[in-house]
């Protein structure tokens, strides 16, 4: 099966113009003969602290829904991707696999990741799609970082779809051991779709942002938060070699490969505890300090009306 997932170097939280840009790459990629087409998480918005953000959300039923199911329909295809929607006076990261009949299947990512929180709350689902290729994981983004997220998809899926919105630390910012920890950052991201492919025995599709953005620090109101996204858009196969990639610097592009749908026995163990990777602490209290942040601005920002709830 050709497939490919898509690097976007998004707008930060300019949605016509992103859901524009990914229209048009998911069409070049059909074209090429892909049959299953993923965009990265968070695709018509981005994601960073920022102002704009409290108005991303979209209803469930439109535009993003809308350009995923025309684009499966068109080209007999599946088409993937998440944004931030609501449902039941909340906001949520879902991931939609889109099916040519006009069906389509969803998940919610579990656990909103540092400033996510300020914009939605997680969801309840194990991530299991049911297609008519077989049973396929949804996954996005810090998902991958969770022994529990391999263990609730591990002898249960065929295939691994989803993607990334991958930040790093502040740029110009004496951290101490800020060197280290964006290295490392890195080096987690850009292993963990293998990693991922190795522990469930099952190819995986991952698509992800590219490009610089500028925003707020949380809690420090007037300081800047310089940074990019990591890239590493990749496909990898069921023994979690990486059939094609790209960096960052690639930019707006696609990864193509031929996979095979299927499991074969996993080559790597689900190691004990929360984490599957070892995060330096640095990464760790942003994670920490970032989430009690989020979820308290999350509850004003609902409360006060300025968050944007949509219903369809």
């Amino acid at each position: 099966m050709k497939v490919a997932a898509i690097q976007m170097q998004a707008r930060l939280a300019e949605v016509d113009s992103n859901l524009e840009k990914a229209a048009n790459l998911m069409e070049t990629a059909f074209k090429k003969g892909c049959k299953i087409v993923i965009l990265p998480e968070f695709f018509p918005s981005a994601a960073a602290f920022h102002p704009r953000m409290l108005r991303v959300a979209l209803p469930f039923h439109g535009p993003a829904l809308a350009l995923l199911k025309d684009a499966a329909r068109r080209f007999n295809g599946y088409a993937g991707g998440s944004f931030i929607t609501s449902r039941d006076g909340h906001n949520y990261n879902t991931f939609v696999l889109t099916f040519p009949d006009g069906s389509y299947a969803t998940h919610d990512k579990d656990l909103p990741t540092m400033w996510e929180n300020c914009y939605y709350r997680g969801g309840s689902d194990e991530g299991i799609l049911d297609t008519p290729f077989g049973p396929v994981g949804a996954l996005l983004c810090w998902e991958m970082t969770r022994t529990q997220t391999a263990k609730r998809l591990r002898g249960r899926v065929d295939l691994l779809v989803g993607g990334s919105c991958w930040w790093t630390l502040p740029e110009g910012v004496p951290l101490p051991g800020g060197r280290g920890a964006r290295q490392r950052n890195f080096e987690i991201m850009s292993e963990l779709p293998s990693l991922m492919a190795r522990l469930l025995g099952v190819p995986f599709i991952h698509a992800a942002h590219a490009g610089d953005f500028v925003s707020q620090t949380p809690w420090v109101p007037g300081v800047p938060y310089k940074s990019h996204y990591l890239g590493e858009t990749q496909v990898v196969d069921a023994t979690g070699k990486v059939l094609t990639r790209l960096s960052r610097d690639k930019g707006d592009g696609l990864a193509i490969a031929e996979i095979e749908p299927g499991r074969v026995n996993p080559t790597a163990e689900i190691p004990p505890g929360y984490w599957i990777p070892r995060f330096p602490l640095l990464l760790r209290a942003a994670w920490s300090y970032q989430n009690r942040h989020g979820k308290r601005f999350y509850r004003q920002a609902r409360r006060s009306g300025k968050l944007l709830i949509n219903r369809d």
